[in-house]
């Protein structure tokens, strides 16, 4: 598992996440406080407070996990 944290800031970063973990073919979960959601559902992010960092976790192997990391590199936090 590949782990790292995020900032969404808008509807715009909010999709253009979804459509980066959609393309992987393992789990991606969004980890905020002690809500977990789904990264590929724009409802289950719509569904946690995005105004704090969250915590990304890529369910795969670690290339997997770095090559979606550079997908939506200008959302990590590092």
């Amino acid at each position: 598992m590949t782990s790292f944290s995020i900032m969404l800031e808008s509807i715009g970063d909010i999709k253009e996440f979804v459509n980066a973990a959609s393309r992987l073919d393992c789990e991606v979960d969004v980890r905020s406080g002690r809500y977990l959601v789904d990264g590929k559902s724009i409802m289950g992010l719509f569904s946690i407070d995005l105004s704090e960092p969250v915590t990304t976790e890529v369910h795969g192997t670690s290339a997997q996990g770095e090559m979606f990391r550079q997908a939506i590199a200008r959302f990590v936090k590092e």
